[in-house]
C-alpha cells in the first residue's frame, strides 16, 4: 500500500470516524448533542467557503477552473436524471426523485476531506473547485424538485380514472370505463414500491417559482456561497484576521464532526436489513459510476490532478444534509 495512503489512514480525523463507529456497534451511551452537531456542520461550512474565496482571489478564475465549473454544472444536472430514469422503474417515483437528487449533488464534508488528502501530498486543488461543489448543489436539488412536479402533475392526470369509485361507474359510465380500474395490481417486492402508492394527489404541484427559491434560498447554500464571497472580498487580511478561527480550529472540530458521523453510520447500520437488495446495490455501485464519468470528462478537457480527482469526488459523493433536507418537505 501507498505510504502516503497509509498516513491519511491514520490521520486523527480519520481514525476518529472510526472510533464513532466502533462505540456506535458497541452501543455505548455516549451521543452528540444534536445542536453541537450542527454547529460543527456549519462551522465546517463556513470554513470551507472562507478558503476557497481566499484561494480563488489568490489564484483568479484560470482556463481550468471555467473548465471545472463547467462540467460540474454539467455533472450536476445529468446525473439526477439518469438515475432517476433508472430509479423510477423500481420504486416510488417520489423517491427516485430523491434518491437521484443525493447522487447528483454533493457532500461538502466529503470535499473538506479529499481536499486535505491531496493537500498532503501536494495536489492541492485550485480554489475554484470550490466554486464548483457550490454550483453543483443548486442544479441537483432543482432537478429533483422539478422531476418530483412533473411526476405530480402526471399522476394527478393518469388518476382522474383510476381513482373514481367504482359505485360512480355504473350506468352512463360504464361504457367508457378503463378495465384497467377494476384489475388490481401485482403486488411489489419487499422494500420496493409502484410509483403510485402512498401519495397523495390531491397536492397542487409547486410552481417554478418556488422550485427555484427553495433551491437558491436554502441557508446551508447561502452560508457556503456567503462565506465564500467573504472570503474573496476580505482578501489576505481578512484571512489574517480569521486565521485563529478558519485554520487553527478546523482540524480538531472536523475530527469532532466526523466522530458524530462514525456515531450516525453505526445507528443507521441496522436499518440496511430493511432496505431491498436492489437499493443496497445501487448505493455501492452508483458512486464509482458517477466518478467514472466525471474522470472521463476531466480526463478529455486535460484537467491538473488536484482538480481531476475532486472533481470525481463531487461527482461521487452524495449530499446527506442539504438535499434530504429539502426533499423532505
Amino acid at each position: 500500500m501507498d505510504a502516503d495512503i497509509l498516513k491519511n489512514l491514520t490521520d486523527p480525523a480519520i481514525l476518529f470516524f472510526f472510533l464513532g463507529v466502533t462505540i456506535g456497534l458497541i452501543r455505548s451511551n455516549l451521543e452528540i448533542p444534536a445542536p453541537i452537531a450542527k454547529f460543527l456542520s456549519l462551522y465546517l461550512l463556513m470554513a470551507l467557503g472562507f478558503k476557497g474565496g481566499q484561494a480563488l482571489a489568490d489564484a483568479g478564475l484560470s482556463g481550468d477552473g471555467a473548465k471545472v465549473i463547467g462540467a460540474a454544472i454539467v455533472l450536476a444536472l445529468v446525473i439526477p436524471v439518469i438515475w432517476f430514469l433508472v430509479l423510477r422503474k423500481r420504486i416510488d417515483a417520489f423517491d427516485a426523485a430523491a434518491i437521484a437528487a443525493t447522487y447528483g449533488s454533493v457532500s461538502a464534508v466529503t470535499f473538506v476531506t479529499a481536499s486535505q488528502f491531496l493537500v498532503s501530498r501536494g495536489d492541492e486543488a485550485g480554489g475554484h473547485m470550490t466554486v464548483a461543489m457550490v454550483l453543483m448543489e443548486s442544479p441537483a436539488i432543482i432537478m429533483a424538485v422539478l422531476l418530483a412536479t412533473w411526476v405530480r402533475a402526471k399522476m394527478k392526470t393518469s388518476n382522474t380514472i383510476v381513482a373514481t369509485p367504482t359505485a360512480a361507474l355504473v350506468g352512463d359510465n360504464l361504457a367508457t370505463t378503463d378495465s384497467r380500474t377494476l384489475v388490481p395490481e401485482a403486488p411489489h417486492p419487499a422494500g420496493e414500491r409502484g410509483p403510485e402508492e402512498g401519495v397523495d394527489h390531491s397536492e397542487p404541484p409547486i410552481s417554478i417559482k418556488e422550485v427555484f427559491r427553495e433551491a437558491f434560498t436554502d441557508g446551508v447554500n447561502l452560508l457556503l456561497v456567503g462565506s465564500m464571497v467573504v472570503g474573496f472580498i476580505s482578501g489576505p487580511a481578512g484571512g489574517e484576521a480569521m486565521a485563529p478561527f478558519i485554520n487553527g480550529l478546523f482540524k480538531g472540530l472536523l475530527s469532532f464532526f466526523l466522530l458524530e458521523m462514525g456515531l450516525l453510520v453505526a445507528r443507521r447500520l441496522r436499518e440496511v436489513r430493511d432496505v431491498g437488495p436492489f437499493l443496497i446495490a445501487f448505493g455501492v455501485i452508483v458512486p464509482f459510476i458517477n466518478a467514472s464519468l466525471a474522470l472521463t470528462i476531466g480526463w478529455a478537457l486535460r484537467l491538473p490532478v488536484g482538480d481531476l480527482t475532486l472533481l470525481a469526488v463531487l461527482a461521487a459523493s452524495g449530499s446527506y444534509i442539504v438535499v434530504p433536507a429539502v426533499v423532505r418537505y
